[in-house]
């Protein structure tokens, strides 16, 4: 997708991804999605199915952009709106829907 400039390009990560929260395993994909737009650092969204939901608190936090959508949050234990997901986003970045992606959590 290309607008005024702006490009996102949506293609399987490389690798498995794992997500970990001070030592507890939050996330661990074969199938995680690299999103890449510019001006910002390249975010990787896991399927649902690949973390753990339980562990997540919805958070009353939603934010816009204009070349995905609305963004709704979750937090981990001690961490606020650590993680987003957009659950209908714009048809351009579709296949990232419903998937999730981390703040500054340790992935490897």
């Amino acid at each position: 997708m290309t607008s005024s400039g702006h490009r996102i390009t949506i293609e399987p990560a490389d690798g498995p991804v794992r997500v970990v929260r001070d030592g507890e395993p939050v996330a661990r994909t074969d199938r995680a999605l690299a999103l890449r737009e510019t001006g910002c650092p390249v975010r990787l969204y896991i399927p649902p199915e690949d973390v753990r939901t339980d562990l997540l608190v919805p958070s009353e936090r939603h934010t816009y952009c204009p070349f995905k959508g609305t963004a709704s949050y979750w937090s981990l234990p001690g961490r606020p709106d650590a993680v987003w997901a957009y659950p209908d986003p714009k048809p351009e970045v579709a296949p990232i829907a419903g998937y999730f992606c981390f703040y500054d959590e340790d992935e490897g």
